[in-house]
């Protein structure tokens, strides 16, 4: 502690006034009248260490008019009610390590300044509900006990939870967090509702013992989170970061003109991923997840490498990149090759070198796997996987008669090309039949007639 404590006892760690050397608790009633005519709005209100009851409280803040300046709660133990109800704040306010035993209502509060309750311990309810802050505000490492009500709230210049413990339930719907939202390292004991959160919002290394509802118009980071009930997750005009998540109950995912990353994520439940507009996920490699179904998303950079199961996803009215169409020129066997359009997986165009180089490790036999595995609804793009499939078997060189089978009928999905083929052998033998038969002519005309005997 960096003030002088009060000399009452030396287990009071209150802030002394002067010249009494006790605190404002330990101070006789006349003292402390004294104290209090001293105090005036906008002035230094310096509460450091002491324990203060709702009498206390409230004569304290009678006295600055409702309108205290820069102040200093830091270490203060509250044992009533804290209700700040019209109550404006025109300097910054520390409550670092305070410690409220009941109720901490800042409802109608308003805080002129920057906000710190780092360490903070909340025994009972905490209510921020409607409270504006035009500074920062820090929870960092706060442990809130019940539940504790962040909505409507209003933050100029951001929120800051990191590794704070919510143990009851954790509301935030129509908050708007200004410079962003950080729970890096968080833990929320009972059902949080982040719905409708104006601003970008990091949950980084967040756990989630029970269900968390997710829905921001800025960024999202749930990077590394690990969900032990379900995950809902709503973004608008934005990017959701998911990659390594670890979700034990069902995930839905729902875009509208945004994007999501999923590498590296552990879906145990159901999970499911909407989009709507330009909505698009850029990776689902090395994702591991029993039933994943993704409708109306653009899957045209999408990376599939290491998906774990890929017979478990469900794809419907989704968008794949397209393969370029021509004849192409290569050094090895066939050199003249041509190519129809047909849908592809990303991985397929980084390895062929159409598309930036992807992972190194994306081999014809793992592509052949997941076209394989993977589900399509549509008929088209199905029977372009299926292609695709046997195309990656063929490149990685398993049958000679993938070749043969390749290059006569596109591995019979390509009839065009076997009745090219067709064609081509019958012009040769009606060649082959015209050619011999005129040659069986000019011979016979050239041969001598045999002399007529009588």
């Amino acid at each position: 502690m960096d003030w002088v404590t009060c000399a009452y006892s030396a287990a009071c760690t209150g802030i002394a006034s002067q010249p009494s050397a006790f605190c404002l608790a330990h101070l006789s009633p006349e003292q402390l009248t004294e104290v209090l005519q001293e105090m005036s709005p906008g002035r230094l209100l310096d509460l450091r260490g002491t324990t203060v009851n709702s009498d206390l409280l409230t004569r304290v803040l009678g006295a600055t008019g409702g309108r205290p300046g820069r102040t200093r709660l830091d270490r203060v133990r509250f044992t009533g009610d804290v209700r700040l109800s019209g109550v404006t704040f025109e300097g910054d306010v520390s409550l670092d390590e305070a410690r409220f035993e009941r109720l901490a209502s800042f409802f109608g509060a308003r805080f002129e300044g920057n906000v710190s309750l780092a360490g903070a311990r909340f025994t009972r309810e905490l209510s921020f509900h409607g409270v504006t802050v035009r500074g920062h505000v820090s929870l960092d490492r706060a442990v809130m006990s019940r539940d504790a009500l962040f909505s409507q709230v209003r933050f100029g210049h951001g929120l800051s939870c990191e590794r704070a413990r919510f143990d009851g339930y954790a509301a935030f719907d129509g908050a708007r967090v200004g410079d962003g939202a950080a729970f890096r390292g968080a833990r929320f004991g009972r059902t949080l509702s982040f719905r409708k959160v104006s601003g970008h919002a990091g949950f980084e290394a967040a756990h989630f013992a029970a269900d968390a509802y997710l829905s921001a118009t800025g960024r999202l980071s749930v990077a590394r989170a690990r969900a032990d009930g379900l995950l809902d997750v709503a973004v608008a005009r934005c990017g959701v970061d998911l990659r390594g998540v670890e979700v034990a109950g069902a995930t839905t995912l729902r875009l509208t003109d945004s994007q999501a990353d999923l590498e590296g994520a552990v879906l145990r439940g159901p999970a499911t991923v909407t989009g709507r507009g330009r909505s698009m996920l850029t990776s689902l490699r090395q994702v591991e997840a029993a039933s994943l179904s993704l409708f109306g998303l653009d899957l045209s950079a999408c990376r599939f490498a290491g998906l774990a199961h890929p017979a478990g996803v469900r794809v419907k009215e989704c968008t794949f990149a397209l393969t370029p169409r021509g004849v192409r020129v290569s050094l090895r066997w066939p050199m003249l090759r041509w190519f129809s359009r047909r849908r592809a997986l990303a991985d397929e165009h980084t390895m062929r070198g159409w598309m930036d180089p992807g992972d190194p490790a994306t081999t014809p036999d793992r592509l052949a796997a997941l076209y394989a595995g993977l589900r399509p609804s549509d008929r088209a793009t199905s029977a372009d996987f299926a292609f695709a499939a046997m195309e990656m078997r063929r490149q990685a060189g398993h049958r000679w008669w993938l070749s043969v089978s390749w290059l006569l009928c596109g591995y019979g999905m390509r009839m065009g090309r076997a009745a090219a083929w067709f064609a081509l052998l019958a012009a040769l033998t009606a060649a082959a039949v015209f050619w011999g038969s005129a040659s069986h002519a000019d011979r016979q005309a050239e041969s001598p007639s045999p002399a007529v005997h009588r």
